[in-house]
């Protein structure tokens, strides 16, 4: 394209922005033929610029010369690690169509795509070369597949992100590294991300790569990896750029900081106490409140004896309550809101953040007592649902297992209707509990109480369900397709039993879907389950877990 031609095709664009009532047409031209094309133009300005800027478009594309071939890249590097199996090969290309939903088959395939890519990288497989870009593609839709599919593509995947901007995200994500017991076939250090002396150079440039260059979702979730294995280095990461990141951003960065959290993390917190933003000061404050020795700690334990005091007489021992008359300064730069946002009435908002704050073992070295006692002393004026509330909030907050066993109460026993409603959240409060322990205190409580309450305490629990809490859920699922009630009135359960429920379990489904009871719905719902439960056995020992 000569230059006389450029300059027209500007002036086209020109006139096109200004409009034809303010700038006529240009002249285009060059070559003869484009000169007897653009003498045959209307004479309508509007319609003259359309028809010049369509044999401008023609001229512009038939005049472009093919550039040089460039050399071809380099191979990708090798991958060490044993091929998957054929069959694990088909089943992923089938995981990744996602074509699920026939009778009798797997309900929703792409809810089991992330059990089978966590499987699949903890048994250190090389994936088939064509599904590669499959994958990718896949994860690029779902940022939560992205640390297992990034793995397990291993280099030819960085290798595939170099070629392709759609993937550049392989580049920004730096693998999980895979430590722990695995013996045998499991993997070792991830081709292509280095091992030995010379991997803490690798790492560390890929840390500067993806925390400078990654999108949010990608940094925060390497901040969180990287807080797992070196929290030191986590937190110095986040330092260095903490002064210029959003309100927002700074938030959950700071709510990253929760794993391995430890007195070192003290002084950064304790300034952030007095960022801008009051969402983060409160974050703050609260991982602040999760160190019984922080000074925050220390503070609010002093405002909670003032505010809470045991008192015995004849009668017995009662707690009074005194909360707060005012939120001072120094409340709110510990993170306690003037306002409440609750609803709630202020000093009942203060008292629930102050005690919430305070360390809990405060409680039974001032009185004495046990959490099992400290909870049957009786409250005056009615300030007892406030009080066992924020102990609940402390109690998840700082990861007391006695505290939280005591609030839940015993699992709740054959007829006993009233037990297991606790004060606070109860799935959170299980959460607190070991699995083994938690998932018994659930399926006593789906025993007693049906489904209907207890889909947030199923989702606490550790998957697979054990086979106590799997056989109490299929059950519940049987006692209520026989209720007359419809099964998408229980889509959540259903939902959580097809990735949670232990294959073992489809036995007992099919005998449910057998018995037809709550109709041809129910029927329906049970066969899917179970060929959902079939789907994963399969899928599971393809890839050789036992």
């Amino acid at each position: 394209m000569t230059a006389q031609q450029a300059d027209s095709w500007e002036a086209l664009v020109a006139t096109a922005l200004l409009g034809t009532d303010r700038r006529q047409p240009p002249r285009i031209g060059g070559t003869a033929a484009l000169d007897r094309a653009a003498a045959r133009v209307p004479t309508d300005p509007a319609a003259a610029l359309l028809a010049l800027a369509a044999l401008g478009t023609v001229h512009r594309r038939a005049g472009l010369r093919p550039a040089a071939a460039g050399g071809l890249p380099e191979p990708a590097p090798d991958d060490p690690r044993p091929p998957l199996p054929e069959p694990a090969g088909r089943r992923l290309a089938v995981l990744l169509s996602d074509r699920g939903g026939a009778s009798g088959g797997p309900a929703n395939l792409a809810e089991l795509l992330p059990q089978w890519l966590c499987a699949a990288r903890a048994r250190g497989f090389r994936l088939p070369a064509p599904l590669v870009p499959t994958l990718l593609d896949a994860a690029r839709a779902r940022s939560e597949l992205r640390g297992d599919a990034v793995a397990l593509a291993g280099p030819l995947g960085r290798w595939l992100a170099e070629q392709n901007p759609d993937w550049r995200f392989v580049l920004r994500t730096v693998p999980e590294s895979q430590t722990g017991s695995q013996t045998g076939s499991g993997p070792g250090p991830l081709p292509g991300t280095g091992s030995g002396s010379g991997s803490g150079s690798g790492e560390a440039a890929g840390d500067e790569t993806v925390w400078h260059e990654g999108l949010f979702a990608e940094r925060v979730t390497h901040l969180t990896r990287l807080r797992r294995r070196d929290p030191a280095a986590a937190l110095a990461l986040l330092r260095s750029t903490w002064a210029g990141e959003r309100a927002e951003d700074r938030l959950l960065f700071l709510d990253a900081l929760q794993e391995r959290l430890s007195s070192a993390d003290e002084p950064f917190l304790e300034s952030a106490l007095g960022d801008r933003s009051k969402n983060v000061r409160m974050t703050a404050a609260e991982l602040l409140s999760t160190l019984p020795g922080s000074a925050l700690a220390h503070r609010m334990a002093h405002r909670a004896r003032a505010a809470v005091r045991l008192h015995s007489s004849a009668e017995g021992e009662v707690f009074t309550v005194s909360p707060p008359t005012v939120c001072d300064e120094a409340m709110q730069r510990d993170g306690i809101a003037a306002k409440s946002p609750t609803g709630r009435g202020e000093r009942a908002w203060w008292l629930g953040e102050i005690v919430a704050a305070a360390p809990l073992p405060l409680w039974g070295e001032d009185t004495g007592h046990r959490p099992e006692r400290l909870l049957t002393v009786p409250v005056a004026d009615g300030w007892g649902d406030d009080l066992r509330e924020a102990w609940a909030r402390a109690a998840v907050r700082q990861h007391d297992a006695e505290w939280a066993r005591a609030l839940l109460g015993p699992p709740p026993g054959p007829g006993d209707r009233s037990a297991g409603r606790s004060a606070g959240a109860p799935a959170k409060l299980l959460a607190v509990l070991p699995p083994g322990e938690r998932a018994d205190w659930t399926a006593a409580f789906v025993d007693v109480h049906g489904l209907g309450e207890a889909f947030q305490m199923l989702g606490a629990c550790a998957s697979p369900w054990s086979p106590r809490l799997g056989a109490a859920v299929v059950t519940a699922l049987r006692r209520t397709a026989g209720s007359g009630a419809y099964p998408w009135s229980h889509s959540g359960v259903l939902g959580m039993a097809e990735r949670a429920l232990a294959p073992e379990a489809a036995p007992a489904v099919e005998e449910c879907a057998a018995a037809a009871e709550g109709g041809a719905a129910w029927a329906e719902t049970f066969t899917r389950l179970a060929g959902t439960l079939r789907f994963r056995t399969s899928m599971l020992a393809e890839l050789g877990c036992g």
